[in-house]
């Protein structure tokens, strides 16, 4: 199953199911619109049921790529969940995932623009592996918790470095701007990735390779990271986690690289598409 969403930010959304050609089919008739309210576990049986070729093709000429869910109530991230990361940043591999917060603010379309304020100075990128819950889950067992997981996307974790490590050293200070999250385009069930075991990812700024790995290479897998969280609160359906980033961060250079205005960024993740956005002046 593969969901996405088309229309203006502040306007409705026309929930699509593609079909196995890749056509976006309008899932309005099943559901209002993908989200942490609509998204419950009888709507995702239904969804997954329902032959996409008998929906009628989306009407979304010229229509904005949305996120394929709407805003969550909560976003969580795993902090140096890739071994050769922790290496890039000087830190130790972690023993129990690390894990912070980013405002749900900074939920965004996976084309829209990066926001740059004038107050930034060590703006970095973060290609990573998104989760999303499609199912209560508290204080559940690893061997549960893909139970709870209504499928994957592609993530830009956008940080701002500065905010991150200079300011007190609370990470979600540099984490939660405005569009500082750009996810999709599609959410993708796990029965069509193997739940996400070996996913090449990749990411560019203005054409140049920055970034390159595989989600086999997490220090913490996606049932080891939805089981922990769920022993210290509880996961909504349409909660994002986010699971980590590979080594090219710009943070991680020598001389560190940062990213300004007009600079584009380019990423994906194999079989769950790719985001493109423009670093933009508030």
């Amino acid at each position: 199953m593969k969901l996405m969403r088309y229309g203006d930010r502040d306007g409705s959304k026309t929930p699509c199911i593609l079909d196995a050609d890749g056509v976006a089919r309008d899932a309005s008739s099943i559901v209002g619109d993908f989200g942490p309210r609509s998204l419950t576990p009888e709507v995702i049986d239904q969804l997954k049921s329902v032959d996409p070729t008998t929906l009628p093709v989306a009407d979304i000429e010229g229509k904005r790529i949305a996120p394929p869910s709407a805003q969550p109530f909560n976003i969580y991230c795993i902090g140096l969940n890739y071994s050769d990361h922790a290496v890039e940043a000087g830190l130790p591999v972690p023993d129990e995932p690390i894990l912070f917060n980013k405002s749900s603010v900074t939920y965004c379309g996976p084309n829209d623009d990066i926001l740059f304020s004038e107050k930034m100075t060590k703006l970095d990128w973060e290609v990573e592996l998104g989760i999303v819950i499609g199912k209560k889950a508290l204080n559940i067992s690893k061997d549960d918790a893909l139970e709870h997981v209504l499928g994957y996307v592609l993530v830009n974790d956008v940080s701002e470095r500065a905010w991150q490590m200079e300011r007190g050293g609370q990470w979600a200070k540099g984490k939660s701007f405005p569009n500082f999250c750009p996810t999709g385009p599609v959410i993708v069930s796990g029965d069509e990735l193997d739940d996400a075991k070996a996913l090449s990812m990749w990411l560019d700024v203005n054409g140049t390779r920055m970034q390159t790995g595989n989600t086999d290479t997490m220090i913490f897998d996606v049932a080891t990271i939805v089981s922990y969280l769920s022993e210290f609160t509880e996961l909504q359906p349409g909660d994002l986690i986010c699971t980590g980033t590979p080594p090219g961060v710009g943070a991680g250079m020598d001389p560190q690289v940062w990213l300004n205005v007009g600079d584009k960024v380019t990423l994906g993740i194999e079989g769950l598409g790719e985001q493109a956005q423009t670093v933009v002046k508030l």
